[in-house]
């Protein structure tokens, strides 16, 4: 029981994510789908993690670089709160590095 607990959350966003693009279904994912797609797969959305100053920048970037049209402001919004709720960053996931100083010293091989 204790597993299935722990698989839930897994499960709810499995359930959640749009087939097609990959892409989590909070409110707002109907925009990236359709703005974001257009000139990129949307992998490279779901495989970011950014806040939303750098979301910005990133939508910034392709509009003076990679011919993003301009968004209108509201959907400019819709695609910022989607992409800061839903890809921020996170902790983390694996340890820090160990200190050198805790490192085992390396043995020299004379050649």
């Amino acid at each position: 029981m204790p597993l299935l607990l722990l698989l839930l959350p897994v499960i709810a966003v499995a359930l959640d994510t749009d087939k097609a693009t990959g892409l989590i279904k909070n409110p707002g994912w109907e925009q990236v789908r359709a703005h974001c797609g257009g000139c990129h797969s949307h992998a490279l959305v779901t495989n970011q993690r950014a806040d939303r100053k750098t979301w910005l920048d990133i939508i910034r970037w392709m509009q003076e670089t990679q011919n993003l049209w301009q968004l209108q402001p509201q959907v400019e919004m819709q695609i910022l709160d989607y992409l800061a709720a839903t890809y921020a960053p996170q902790p983390r996931l694996r340890r820090a590095p160990i200190p050198p100083g805790l490192m085992p010293k390396a043995e020299r091989t004379v050649q």
